[in-house]
């Protein structure tokens, strides 16, 4: 039986002292950790910019067929809240550039605090779209998010919904917005957000949860709750139920 594509991976690519075992001894995190795994998404660029040298030398301490999500800057999302951000916009995507056919997804995620405001989303997806043709995953944490309106403004602009745990809304554990794109799975952790671990009941039922998508699309799934390390242990158990390697 033929197995589906699933990109399994964790935010960030940071290895633990007592998960070092199953990695290789030599090279960069990155590179031990992508003998493994065969995705990342990139959490530090929420934080501060990269130079496009940093993010080419990523690309290429990587196997061929690995990928990365690269996370949009808080600056954009949390600070600026989606307004007046275009040329924010066209220096982050020149930057995260350097990853080449590497970068397969941007992921926005907003603030809890931040409604929907079809007109403010319209323009920001508008702006985001002249300058990135590639895979858009949005993870919006209001309510208001969740309503025909904001589904059907994120597939005009081909803009898939996360789906994340624990999920504060309903719909919110499924992936939504365009369908046409990336189902895009975001874990947190759960009952502590960023601090559990998932029990094999929870991953095995993940497992099944992936196996009944519809043929042809290839799903992500990151794991975030990395506090504690549980995001790649988490990560690993689930590559084996899916029979996923890097």
């Amino acid at each position: 039986m033929t197995q589906r594509a699933v990109f399994i991976g964790t935010a960030g690519w940071s290895i633990r002292a007592e998960q070092a075992d199953a990695f290789a001894a030599e090279g960069s995190q990155l590179q031990r950790y992508a003998a493994v795994m065969n995705c990342v998404e990139i959490n530090s660029s929420f934080y501060r910019s990269h130079r496009p040298q940093t993010y080419a030398r990523w690309a290429a301490s990587t196997p061929e067929g690995f990928r990365f999500a690269v996370k949009l800057p808080k600056q954009i999302s949390h600070e600026q809240r989606l307004l007046h951000s275009q040329a924010l916009l066209a220096r982050f995507v020149g930057e995260a550039g350097a990853l080449g056919e590497k970068w397969a997804v941007l992921l926005v995620q907003l603030p809890p605090s931040l409604a929907f405001d079809a007109g403010v989303a319209g323009r920001f997806f508008e702006q985001l779209r002249s300058v990135f043709d590639g895979a858009v995953v949005c993870e919006p944490r209001h309510a208001s998010w969740f309503t025909a309106q904001a589904e059907q403004l994120m597939c005009d602009h081909q803009v898939s919904r996360a789906a994340v745990d624990p999920a504060k809304w309903p719909g919110a554990d499924a992936p939504g917005g365009w369908r046409g794109g990336v189902p895009y799975f975001r874990w947190h952790g759960s009952p502590r957000t960023y601090w559990s671990s998932y029990d094999d009941a929870w991953l095995d039922a993940q497992a099944r949860r992936l196996r009944a998508l519809p043929g042809g699309v290839q799903p992500w799934c990151i794991f975030d709750n990395t506090a504690a390390g549980a995001a790649l242990q988490n990560a690993r158990q689930l590559q084996v139920l899916t029979a996923v390697r890097a």
